[in-house]
C-alpha cells in the first residue's frame, strides 16, 4: 500500500475517455445539518470532517452495491483539515493498495483518479470529500491571517486594493458587466431566484424557501452591487463518489456515469484583464474545447450544465464563456426560464452552491450522477444523456464532460 499526493490535472486524451465511471454516490444531510447548526438544540455537537466522511462513504457504498473488499483505492479531499488517506482507510474499514491525498476543491481530483484507473494503479476508488466550514467558523472575507488553518481565511494578498474576499472580485465583474451590457441588479437577481426555484424541488437543499425578486432586492448587500443571495452558502457536509473501471461497471444496481472528457486552462498573466474584462472567456473556450474533443462531442450535445456558482455573475460568465449563449445574453436566457428543468439548457438543477449546498463542486457532480442515471425525481431532466460540470475559479477553468453509460 503506497500513498501519493496528487500531481496536476492529467492532459486530456481520447485514450482516457470513458475508461472510468461513477458507480456510487453518497452525500450528507445538508438541509438538516444546516438547520441544526443554526438552531444548536440541546446536546448539539458540531460535525467533524471524518464523521461527515463516514456518512457519505457508507451511503455511497450502499448505493454502489459493492463490498468493501471491492474497493482498492481511497482518494481523500479534506479542504480545511482532517485525517490523511492512510489514517482514514481503517476508519472506513478499507485496506486499499492505492491511497492519494487529492486536493480539496473539485478542480482535478476526479481527473487524476480516472487517469490512474486507466493506468492500472487501481480498479475501484472511493473518493471522499468533506468540510466542516460552518462548524469551524470558516470566514470567506474580511480578515487577513490564517487563524491556524491550512488556507487563508480571506484573499489577504489583495488587501492593499480593498479586496478582502472573492465577493470583491465578483462585485467588480458585476459592475463591469452592468456597464458593458446595460443590465441591472434586478436582472442579475433572476439567477438567484431561478436557482432557489430549482432548490425547492431538492429535499436535501439547504435553502428551500421560495425567493422572489422583491426578496432579493430588499436583501442586504455584501459588496455592492451584490446582495447576500448572489453568493454561495457556508455549510458543513461531505460527498463520496465510487469510481470504477468502466469495463467493471456493468451489472451494478445503477446505470454507470462515464467520465468522457476534461480540460484545463489557466490565466498566466494580466489576471484582472482576463477576469474582469474578458470574464474568463478565453480560458473557458480553451478548456471547453479540450474537454469536448476528448469526449468526441460538440457543445450542442451538452443537455445539462452544473457550473461553479460561487456567485451569480460567475455562473453567467461560464454560461456565456463556453458559448452556450452570446456574451451579454445570459441574464435574458435565465429570465426566459431557459435554465430551468424543461428549459433549453437546465443549469444547477439541484440549487447549485447558491441554494443547494456549498461543497466546492462535489455536490454538483453528485447531481449530474443522479441526472444521467435518470433518478433525479422532481429535478429530472427528461432524456438527458450528456452533462457538463464546470469548475471555474478566478484564474482557471476545469470542465468535465459526463455521459450516460449503457
Amino acid at each position: 500500500m503506497s500513498e501519493a499526493t496528487a500531481a496536476g490535472v492529467p492532459p486530456p486524451s481520447p485514450a482516457l475517455s470513458r475508461k472510468a465511471a461513477i458507480v456510487g454516490v453518497g452525500e450528507t444531510d445538508y438541509h438538516l445539518d444546516y438547520k441544526a447548526a443554526r438552531a444548536k438544540p440541546p446536546g448539539y455537537e458540531p460535525p467533524t470532517p471524518e464523521g461527515l466522511a463516514k456518512i457519505a462513504f457508507e451511503r455511497a457504498m450502499s448505493d454502489s452495491g459493492l463490498r468493501r473488499e471491492d474497493v482498492d483505492g481511497l482518494s481523500v479531499s479534506f479542504l480545511y483539515g482532517g485525517p490523511d488517506a492512510k489514517s482514514l482507510a481503517p476508519m472506513l474499514g478499507l485496506g486499499p493498495r492505492y491511497l492519494i491525498e487529492n486536493g480539496g476543491i473539485l478542480a482535478g481530483p476526479l481527473q487524476v483518479v480516472c487517469a490512474d484507473i486507466a493506468a492500472g494503479k487501481c480498479d475501484t476508488v472511493a473518493m471522499v470529500y468533506a468540510v466542516a466550514s460552518r462548524a469551524i467558523g470558516r470566514q470567506y472575507g474580511g480578515s487577513t491571517y490564517t487563524g491556524g488553518e491550512r488556507t487563508p481565511t480571506s484573499y489577504y494578498y489583495y488587501h492593499p486594493w480593498g479586496w478582502s474576499s472573492q465577493a470583491a472580485h465578483w462585485a467588480l465583474i458585476s459592475r463591469y458587466y452592468q456597464t458593458s451590457f446595460g443590465t441591472t441588479e434586478e436582472d442579475l437577481g433572476a439567477v438567484a431566484v431561478q436557482l432557489r426555484r430549482n432548490a425547492t424541488a431538492n429535499p436535501n437543499a439547504v435553502m428551500q424557501t421560495p425567493l422572489s425578486i422583491e426578496d432579493y432586492l430588499n436583501s442586504r448587500y455584501i459588496v455592492r452591487p451584490l446582495h447576500v443571495f448572489d453568493l454561495c452558502l457556508v455549510n458543513d457536509g461531505a460527498v463520496c463518489l465510487i469510481v470504477r473501471r468502466a469495463d467493471k461497471a456493468r451489472d451494478l444496481p445503477h446505470t454507470p456515469v462515464l467520465v468522457a472528457g476534461w480540460g484545463e486552462s489557466k490565466i498566466v498573466n494580466s489576471k484582472l484583464h482576463y477576469l474582469v474584462r474578458e470574464r474568463l472567456r478565453p480560458q473557458l473556450q480553451d478548456a471547453g474545447r479540450q474537454a469536448l474533443d476528448m469526449a468526441g462531442l460538440e457543445l450542442s450535445d451538452v443537455q445539462h450544465l452544473e457550473g461553479y456558482d460561487a456567485s451569480t455573475i460567475h455562473l453567467v460568465d461560464q454560461l456565456e464563456g463556453y458559448g452556450f449563449v452570446e456574451p451579454g445574453a445570459g441574464l435574458d436566457f435565465c429570465k426566459k426560464g431557459d435554465m430551468a428543468v424543461g428549459g433549453k439548457l437546465p443549469v444547477n438543477v439541484g440549487g447549485g452552491m447558491l441554494s443547494g449546498s456549498y461543497m466546492h463542486g462535489w455536490n454538483q457532480v453528485a447531481e449530474i450522477t443522479r441526472q444521467l442515471r435518470h433518478e433525479a425525481g422532481p429535478c429530472q431532466i427528461e432524456g438527458v444523456e450528456t452533462s457538463m460540470f464546470s469548475l471555474a475559479q478566478t484564474d482557471q477553468a476545469h470542465p468535465v464532460i459526463f455521459t450516460r453509460g449503457g
